[in-house]
């Protein structure tokens, strides 16, 4: 006999439905909606926390504005961490390959006798998965156009290449 009352039960709610009475419907299909929304809030939740991390693991690890900040704040050691395991290093008076150790310490050594007063990037660019950048480096002692060259190693863009010219 219960078996059939919830069956008429439901029947007598599905004949109010139909002729728009849909309170009763409501009332026993209320508790569902619910549910259904909180499991939707979650999903929502959790792709809104999802896509800014999916998008920000394309981003390349270094960037060549790394590299000029660290250069107008004249930071050898800052500018190391960017440095392949070889870079190339031309300066007015001596220019050779050298490793990522000697190349900070020519560079601090640069820097600090030159003092660095501002940096300013006249072009930059990306080729091939390569980035460059071509500025002025202003020292207490002149004027020097710089080259920067960053190419890929793996997941990482690394600074392989630092030009400095002294500008008459």
């Amino acid at each position: 006999m219960l078996a059939f009352s919830k069956a008429a039960k439901v029947a007598k709610l599905r004949c109010l439905a139909f002729f728009g009475f849909s309170d009763p419907l409501w009332h026993v299909f209320g508790k569902f909606r619910v549910r259904k929304n909180c499991t939707m809030k979650k999903i929502m939740g959790l792709v809104l926390l999802a896509i800014p991390l999916i998008l920000l693991s394309f981003k390349p690890a270094y960037n060549i504005d790394d590299v000029v900040a660290a250069i107008k704040s004249g930071n050898a050691s800052g500018l190391a961490k960017y440095f392949d395991e070889r870079v190339d290093i031309s300066l007015p008076d001596k220019s050779d390959t050298y490793s990522r150790t000697q190349a900070e310490i020519i560079i601090k050594d640069f820097f600090n006798t030159k003092g660095v007063v501002s940096f300013e990037v006249k072009h930059k660019g990306e080729q091939g998965g390569a980035q460059f950048c071509v500025g002025e480096l202003k020292t207490r002692q002149g004027s020097y156009r710089t080259h920067l060259f960053m190419r890929q190693r793996g997941d990482r863009q690394l600074l392989q290449e630092i030009r400095f010219q002294a500008v008459q």
